[in-house]
């Protein structure tokens, strides 16, 4: 398919029909579309046909007419771990990687980036490490003679209590004299936004999130305050609804995870222009593995249960307005990057959102909602170069993206799904 579509270069527009154009925010599809685009950004996308003065001159006819293929930008893991090897099932080997060198994860993180490309994903936002990996892969995707690989956004460090969970991604606030001196210390190691860990994880054997949250009201409060006053978003790992009332109260931008999420809450997430990042991909590789866990009767119920309950708060959120960003927490245990967040569509399919309303939430909701530097995300006049295109409809089902198609990145041309899948 790569060779029926030419590549763009400084002065060669190419135009194409396709028969269905996903623009990553609109409800519905564009059918029988037109684009034009060079290799830096799109010129043009509509039902009508193209301005003359955009086509090259003498040009009668597209580059490449593909009545049966469908467009739709690149995706957006919102969520991922890119210090981390999430196919990595053995625990042993898993905590051995931690004890790798900043360098030796660096050097890893980015050969598993360039095989993102491939699975047609151009954009991540990191979700921290304390090794300095997505912030130097964030520097390196802004450069310009950077290699070919996604758009990277990192919050370096994550921030938590000494003692509390996320030692392994983050820095205490314990550190610093206060929470804007936190938060002043990450915008000078280079974050792109500031990310929080405001309470424990689940505990699978109770079913439940049963420690307390590890950051109060006022810390979160003190913390957003001193984020924005930075130009910067929060994100923010929250589970459990006593938690998930602390960070709606702190006002914070996103929730991520979100486990155990009440339906009042959602409204006031709503109300507050509050995104949420479900990340179902995680809990269900706890099912998924759960042999390899140890898991009993017990543990595999709640399992269950947890992964239900969170779907039918993911269509109580779609239902209220909330926002919904996909991001597959790739790197956590079993959760391969880039093939992860594919599942974590497939997840949110699974749990009753149609297909298009999810591929939104991995392209132009997050391109709008998440202050990227780069226009990324949308088939728009303006924004980057960069869709997929197949001939296997996503609106039939997103584990279409699965198959061979096409990824435009710029001024490449790349085939999907032709990767080496290890190491991810």
């Amino acid at each position: 398919m790569t060779d029926a579509i030419p590549a763009a270069t400084g002065d060669r527009h190419i135009w194409l029909r396709v028969g269905t154009l996903l623009d990553g925010v609109s409800a519905t599809p564009l059918r029988n579309a037109h684009l034009v685009y060079d290799k830096n950004q799109i010129l043009f996308a509509g039902e009508q046909s193209p301005p003359r003065d955009l086509l090259n001159p003498e040009q009668q006819a597209p580059d490449a007419d593909l009545p049966n293929h469908t467009l739709l930008p690149g995706l957006i893991d919102a969520h991922t771990h890119l210090f981390l090897e999430g196919g990595e099932l053995d625990p042993a080997q898993r905590t051995a990687s931690l004890h790798q060198s900043p360098n030796q994860l660096r050097e890893l993180a980015r050969s598993r980036l360039e095989k993102l490309i491939h699975l047609g994903i151009v954009a991540c936002r990191d979700a921290g490490d304390k090794d300095g990996v997505g912030l130097a892969l964030s520097q390196l995707s802004a450069s310009p003679g950077r290699p070919l690989m996604p758009y990277i956004d990192s919050p370096g460090a994550a921030i938590h209590h000494r003692g509390h969970y996320g030692s392994f991604m983050a820095e205490p606030l314990e550190e610093y004299g206060s929470p804007a001196e936190c938060v002043e210390a990450r915008i000078r190691a280079g974050a792109d936004r500031i990310k929080l860990i405001a309470t424990g994880i689940i505990d699978f054997k109770k079913g439940a999130v049963t420690s307390e949250p590890q950051m109060t009201t006022e810390e979160i409060i003190a913390l957003v305050a001193a984020a924005h006053a930075h130009g910067k978003q929060t994100m923010v790992h929250a589970s459990g609804d006593i938690g998930i009332d602390r960070v709606i109260d702190g006002g914070v931008d996103t929730i991520e995870h979100g486990f155990f999420v009440r339906d009042d809450q959602l409204a006031r997430m709503r109300d507050r222009n509050i995104a949420w990042v479900p990340t179902f991909a995680p809990v269900q590789k706890q099912l998924d593995h759960a042999d390899l866990m140890g898991y009993d009767a017990t543990v595999i119920s709640n399992l269950k249960r947890i992964l239900n309950q969170h779907a039918a708060s993911l269509l109580k959120a779609h239902q209220f307005g909330v926002t919904i960003l996909a991001g597959s927490d790739a790197g956590s245990y079993g959760v391969p990057h880039g093939l992860g967040l594919l599942y974590e569509l497939q997840l949110m399919e699974r749990a009753g959102l149609a297909p298009l309303t999810v591929l939104n939430a991995a392209t132009g909701v997050p391109s709008q909602r998440l202050a990227f530097k780069d226009r990324f995300g949308q088939i728009r006049p303006g924004f980057r170069t960069r869709f997929i295109l197949t001939a296997h409809s996503p609106l039939d089902s997103v584990t279409n993206l699965q198959k061979p198609g096409a990824l435009v990145f710029d001024d490449a041309v790349l085939p999907t799904g032709a990767v080496d899948l290890s190491g991810l």
